[in-house]
């Protein structure tokens, strides 16, 4: 079974998309929400499979609540509007569909096979997306202060080697992110020309997502960019994007760089890991490698990072400013792993730079 949540500032139109999507095969409306701060408390409590947003709502509008919601919480998401708009543009914004409603006070039935249409077509990403979705408040058990039930902390020495490579490899550049990072790396890509040495990165996303997350990438930059599959060859002009519940893990073969796939425990609390992802560029590049740490919250990917720094690669951190969150960067400046801070609007040409050996 799959739970909505329902998001519209109309009484009757929460009512009658209740109706609808009740009646629709393995969904069920578990509440509604009168605007995106409402939304917001019940996405919280409940953890829903997916929401519906209504455009023209007060105090925010659906597409700024949607484009909030994709930044800061990751999730099935789809556009339920009379609102004339470019569907396009409403999966930039991070929906999956969008369904255009009348003005009519009651939906006929056309409308009802369309809702009924598009939502059996998102069963497949539903389901992925559930494997990995938060625990909602309502069902997270809380613990006495005495409690000692904490999730362990896996160093990334417990699953996988520290090999530094003793000599520089070819260029390659890897990228870290978390919380902020969807649209920041959008915002990052869409200034990247074509024929840049091979870039990888480790966004923290929910699995289901980063298949459309890479795809999106790719739509708005010269650079092809695509989901790592088992064993890939990593190509010059070309990203390649972890899966939202694969390690990332990069090896030299014959003079390729190879992206291969981990499913091991969490790292660092994370799967996937960016200290996973760094150490492996370390083991395989050492020294000619870029690494930058982006947005996001705790410090995965530090430990890794230090590593680099340690073997002569170029590490750069985003800066507080442009940060949604200023943890992971944070953390890896504190360490003494970076060489170079800069604004999230200077990251594209510092990729530029350094591959065309203006930074080392």
């Amino acid at each position: 079974m799959f739970n909505v949540i329902v998001v519209d500032d109309s009484a009757s139109t929460r009512r009658d998309l209740k109706n609808i999507i009740n009646n629709i095969e393995n969904f069920k409306v578990i509440d509604t929400a009168f605007d995106a701060f409402d939304a917001r408390e019940k996405i919280k409590l409940y953890e829903p499979d997916l929401v519906t947003i209504d455009i023209n709502m007060p105090k925010m509008d659906g597409r700024t609540f949607l484009r909030n919601l994709t930044r800061l919480h990751p999730m099935p998401a789809i556009i339920i509007s009379c609102e004339l708009v470019s569907h396009n543009e409403i999966l930039k914004d991070g929906a999956l569909d969008f369904i255009h409603k009348s003005n009519e006070k009651h939906f006929n039935k056309e409308f009802e096979n369309k809702m009924n249409n598009c939502f059996l077509s998102l069963i497949p990403a539903l389901k992925k997306y559930q494997i990995t979705k938060p625990l909602p408040l309502k069902k997270k058990k809380s613990f006495k202060l005495t409690s000692t039930k904490v999730e362990k902390k896996i160093h990334p020495d417990e699953v996988y080697s520290s090999v530094p490579a003793i000599r520089n490899g070819a260029k390659i550049i890897a990228i870290g992110s978390s919380t902020g990072g969807v649209e920041s790396l959008l915002k990052i890509f869409q200034k990247l020309p074509s024929g840049l040495p091979p870039i990888v990165i480790t966004q923290h996303i929910p699995y289901g997502f980063s298949g459309s997350f890479a795809k999106r990438l790719n739509d708005h930059s010269d650079v092809f960019v695509s989901e790592v599959e088992k064993d890939t060859i990593l190509e010059n002009g070309h990203a390649y994007l972890a899966p939202g519940n694969m390690h990332l893990a990069i090896e030299l073969k014959n003079g390729d760089y190879i992206g291969k796939l981990l499913d091991i425990e969490k790292v660092s609390r994370h799967k996937p890991s960016v200290d996973i992802m760094f150490r492996s560029i370390n083991n395989s590049a050492g020294g000619g490698a870029m690494a930058i740490m982006m947005t996001g919250m705790g410090d995965d990917g530090t430990i890794a990072m230090k590593e680099l720094y340690n073997n002569g690669a170029y590490t750069l951190a985003q800066n507080e400013e442009s940060c949604v969150v200023f943890g992971m960067p944070a953390q890896a400046i504190k360490a003494g792993a970076i060489k170079d801070i800069c604004h999230l609007d200077s990251i594209a040409q510092h990729i530029i730079d350094y591959s065309n050996n203006k930074k080392t």
